[in-house]
Parts: C-alpha cells; sequence; structure tokens
C-alpha cells in the first residue's frame, strides 16, 4: 500500500451547534444517509462536528479542500454494525480519486473523536 494523502481536521463544537439549527446548512451539508442516522444521536452536535470534520480531512487528504465539483454533501460518513466510521464512496468520490490519483483500487481509512469542546477527523487514503 502507498499512501496518496492524509487530512485533519478539528471543528469547535461550539461553532456548529448554532449552524444545525439551520435547515438550509444541514441540506446544504449532509447526505440522506447522516441525516437519518442522525435522527437517534443523543448529542447532534458532535455528530455533525465529527461528520463536518471527516469532510474536510477527507477533502485535505485530496490536496484540494472542497472545490472542483465536490461539495460537503458528495461526502458521506456512516458507521459499520460495530460502530466503526467509514466514509460511503459513491460513485462522485469514486471517480474524483481515480482520476486525480491515476488509480483503480484505493482504501480509506477514518478515525473520529471528540470532546466537550471539540470533535476531530483523521483520514488517510492509500493505493491497494
Amino acid at each position: 500500500m502507498k499512501i496518496l494523502g492524509i487530512g485533519v481536521d478539528i471543528v469547535n463544537n461550539r461553532r456548529i451547534q448554532p449552524l444545525i439549527r439551520n435547515q438550509n446548512f444541514i441540506k446544504r451539508t449532509f447526505g440522506p444517509n447522516e441525516l437519518k442516522f442522525s435522527k437517534n444521536k443523543f448529542n447532534r452536535t458532535n455528530f455533525f462536528a465529527k461528520r463536518f470534520a471527516a469532510k474536510e480531512a477527507l477533502s485535505k487528504s485530496f490536496g484540494t479542500g472542497i472545490r472542483d465539483n465536490l461539495s460537503f454533501k458528495d461526502i458521506e460518513i456512516l458507521n459499520d454494525k460495530m460502530g466503526k466510521p467509514f466514509f460511503y464512496k459513491s460513485k462522485k468520490i469514486d471517480k474524483i480519486i481515480k482520476k486525480k490519483f491515476k488509480i483503480k483500487k484505493y482504501d480509506l481509512f477514518l478515525s473520529l473523536s471528540d470532546e466537550k469542546d471539540h470533535s476531530i477527523a483523521f483520514t488517510i487514503l492509500v493505493k491497494r
């Protein structure tokens, strides 16, 4: 495996708290699977803050950030049966990665963590 990119982002949870009350922000930033899963969460602020950080971290691992036909909503973070977070590999994300890095197979790794005031995400993009 060859590391193609890494990304990290930290978010002040207090910054996200008022934003998630705005339905326009929610609809622009989070995908349908994330919104569905958020309904079962007690601490929605930290839930959305971690996902926001993950979206930023992934875009940083591309070396581009959020631009060039990539939006926050294009990146979805889901959880497996054990609760481990992962990036949903949509056709758009798959196409962006394969075109930018000129590869056919890759893996994305994601780690999320939060405390009262901050949420953090770390991402590694590797060629298989």
